[in-house]
């Protein structure tokens, strides 16, 4: 299997946020070799883990691009602010969250975060296919 390469349209509300997962799916539904359905809803969690992420915090708009590789599934979250995701205590009562990071980087063989050269970031994880 050759890489096979997606980007999907630019995200700026939580409607889109439903959008990129939408996307994400028909991406994996139309890969070859078939990927394992947990495998391909891991995908999916991510993709909306980080795009709600990307929203939230990182300046309102994200684009997505996936990346299908012979041995894993890469998603790739661009958003507008130069400040790197942070670790937090997640919050069990009051609901500002802090569960997503955590989340992602135990469901990712990898995780990163790199600048933008014209500003901004981007926040990646690797999954299995």
């Amino acid at each position: 299997m050759d890489t096979m390469s997606v980007t999907v349209a630019p995200t700026r509300s939580g409607t889109s946020i439903a959008g990129a997962r939408e996307s994400a799916r028909h991406f994996l539904e139309n890969l070859l070799p078939v990927i394992a359905a947990e495998a391909a809803e891991t995908v999916v969690m991510v993709v909306s883990e980080l795009v709600t992420n990307a929203l939230r915090h990182g300046g309102g708009a994200a684009i997505t691009d996936l990346t299908a590789h012979p041995d894993g599934i890469e998603v790739a979250v661009h958003d507008d602010s130069p400040q790197a995701p942070r670790m937090r205590t997640p919050d069990l009562n009051g609901g500002t969250g802090g569960f997503g990071r955590p989340m992602v980087n135990r469901l990712a063989r990898a995780t990163a975060v790199t600048r933008g050269p014209a500003g901004g970031k981007t926040v990646s994880a690797l999954l299995a296919r």
